[in-house]
């Protein structure tokens, strides 16, 4: 063979290879402080690019994102990517157990894949309360074309995202929450940044259905979101295409997304769209008008009321089931794990307690409570020096009887990698509690009052819900779910509750792939910033080839 036909060849082959490569998506943010007014009256906030809320991630499964943040705050700076699985890259994920946080003035480049992840997702600064003072955006993932979608294409898709808030800056709420206290009761709730507000959100055309994709991006309280005599048909969740029952209301928990969809089949006139606290005693309410094209009247005044108690709410997720004949990414595949049946190789039961430690208000889970190192636990375990930061397994598999010796430290439990577990939360406290787990979707396969037993798994497959990456657990309740840990990384599992999480109901599991192996994990980027007591050391040969 000729030199030119070797030169032309292997023009060919990478040519080939950056055709076959997933295309890459691009995005500049430009974070700033700046007024906004969810609440009506005007306080600091975070915008990106100008925004509250941030601009949409839009993506299409497999897609690589590029995000490159210009921290433009007087503050550090770290986001995540609530619900995106970061495949092999937990260096992606955006907390303080793996990324050193933007300083001010300072950019980063987060470089993500979205896998076969179709759905809504948020995301969210993670460093201190900064979530109460916005920088949240949806995070919209599209199927592949060659991925038929069990609905037609809607009209249009329009984003709901709601949260409570309160009209204190995330810094005084910062220090209640420093100096002891609890941060108290929010004073309102948004819905797209604004509350109550008069001017239609979004149109829709007589005839047509719309796609809404809903999201709790609050702090603390679960929202029931309707809309004035449209009833909602579910079609996904966080990740999921779900069986398409059709609601007049849905619960959406902190941190939760649904994807539903509204056709305009009424009187052409204006409606309202609602969110309502859920289990406080005192409801917090707004609305958002959405206006038919055609539409010649005001929404009316009357409100449609809202579920009461939590039982209401237990079972409509119970409600909540797989669509089985759709193509999508799922961990149980056509239903086939039967729950009986699985070799469950270690059984995590976790409760969580607010504690007094130090004259301080902590929040632990199994009598642990997580604070952050200044040296991030995936850095300090890629380096080798995991043991001059944290300690595995502080947490035991069983809480014990009764917690007396109270520990605040690192909190990181180690996870053998490909191993089927079962985790339950308990929750003996009277409030509701969210939980996501980075880097997983797991079964949500049951949720029931009173306390778990072992001979409570039977119940799993009547129970058995939606793929999903949080889980609510309910009042004087407990939550099973069931997942492998397949992915390799170090993976955040927290309370979503905003007091929740800063005080330390949070913990981060280790999982690390035995053969070291690319195919597992991806080694430390070249980018990625080191701090804390790994900043000065040489940086170690690949771990993993």
């Amino acid at each position: 063979m000729t030199r030119g036909a070797i030169i032309a060849l292997m023009v060919c082959l990478m040519a080939t290879a950056v055709r076959s490569e997933d295309p890459y998506v691009y995005y500049t943010w430009k974070v700033t402080y700046g007024n906004i007014a969810p609440l009506g009256t005007p306080q600091k906030g975070i915008l990106i690019n100008g925004q509250f809320p941030g601009p949409e991630i839009n993506g299409t499964s497999n897609n690589n994102i590029v995000v490159n943040v210009f921290n433009n705050l007087d503050e550090p700076l770290l986001f995540t990517w609530s619900g995106i699985q970061q495949r092999k890259n937990s260096w992606a994920d955006g907390t303080s157990g793996v990324q050193c946080p933007i300083a001010p003035g300072t950019n980063y480049t987060y470089k993500f894949q979205v896998k076969d992840q179709i759905g809504s997702y948020f995301y969210y600064p993670t460093t201190g309360l900064m979530r109460a003072a916005g920088g949240i955006g949806g995070i919209r993932v599209y199927s592949r074309l060659l991925i038929p979608v069990p609905y037609a294409d809607p009209a249009d898709e329009y984003w709901v995202l709601m949260g409570d808030w309160y009209g204190k800056s995330h810094t005084q709420l910062q220090k209640f929450l420093d100096s002891g206290r609890s941060m108290g009761r929010p004073d309102g709730v948004h819905i797209m940044g604004k509350s109550n507000s008069a001017e239609p959100l979004y149109k829709m055309e007589p005839g047509k259905t719309y796609k809404y994709r809903l999201c709790n991006v609050g702090l603390k309280d679960s929202l029931n979101f309707r809309i004035q005599d449209h009833p909602m048909k579910l079609v996904e969740m966080e990740g999921s295409h779900t069986v398409q029952n059709v609601y007049d209301s849905l619960d959406v928990h902190v941190g939760q997304c649904f994807s539903v969809l509204v056709t305009a089949d009424k009187e052409p006139k204006q409606y309202k769209m609602v969110a309502s606290t859920r289990f406080t005693k005192t409801v917090l309410t707004t609305t958002a008008v959405i206006s038919y094209t055609n539409g010649n009247g005001p929404a009316s005044p009357v409100l449609p009321p809202a579920p009461v108690g939590w039982a209401w709410s237990l079972n409509q997720v119970r409600s909540f089931r797989w669509n089985l004949t759709a193509s999508a990414a799922r961990p149980n595949p056509q239903g086939s794990y039967h729950y009986g049946q699985i070799n469950i190789t270690r059984t995590i039961k976790l409760v969580n307690n607010p504690f007094n430690i130090d004259g301080k208000l902590r929040y632990t889970l199994n009598g642990v409570s997580h604070e952050d190192d200044e040296t991030p636990l995936k850095l300090a375990e890629y380096y080798g020096v995991a043991n001059k930061v944290f300690q595995y397994d502080l947490t035991s598999d069983n809480p014990p009887a009764v917690i007396g010796n109270l520990r605040v430290e690192a909190n990181v439990l180690n996870v053998t990698f490909r191993t089927f577990v079962e985790i339950i939360f308990e929750n003996p406290t009277k409030v509701i509690q969210s939980y996501n787990l980075d880097g997983y979707s797991f079964f949500a396969v049951a949720v029931e009052p009173g306390k778990w037993t072992p001979e409570k798994r039977k119940n799993y497959n009547l129970l058995d819900a939606v793929s999903r990456h949080t889980v609510q657990v309910f009042p004087k309740s407990w939550a099973a779910i069931m997942l492998t840990f397949d992915n390799a990384g170090m993976w955040n599992l927290r309370s979503e509750m905003a007091e929740n999480r800063y005080l330390g109901q949070q913990m981060y599991m280790s999982v690390l792939s035995p053969e070291k192996s690319n195919r597992d994990e991806y080694n430390l980027p070249d980018t990625h910033q080191v701090c804390g007591i790994v900043k000065d050391m040489p940086r170690p040969a690949l771990q993993y080839t």
